[in-house]
């Protein structure tokens, strides 16, 4: 597992967190759905990392 994929992970659930706060603070529920779905996927990635890490050691 390399490290570039876990920042990249991180980046994308940070992205998400960004987007759901523009939403919010915007009034658009669209934005802020989004930005809740793209946090979701980023930890389902980074779980993955995780247990790929697991089996690695």
């Amino acid at each position: 597992m390399g490290d570039n994929d876990k920042i990249q992970h991180k980046a994308e659930e940070l992205g998400g967190k960004a987007k759901e706060a523009l939403g919010d603070a915007t009034d658009n529920e669209r934005l802020e759905a989004e930005g809740r779905g793209e946090q979701t996927e980023a930890n389902l990635k980074q779980a993955g990392d995780k247990v790929k890490d697991a089996f690695n050691s």
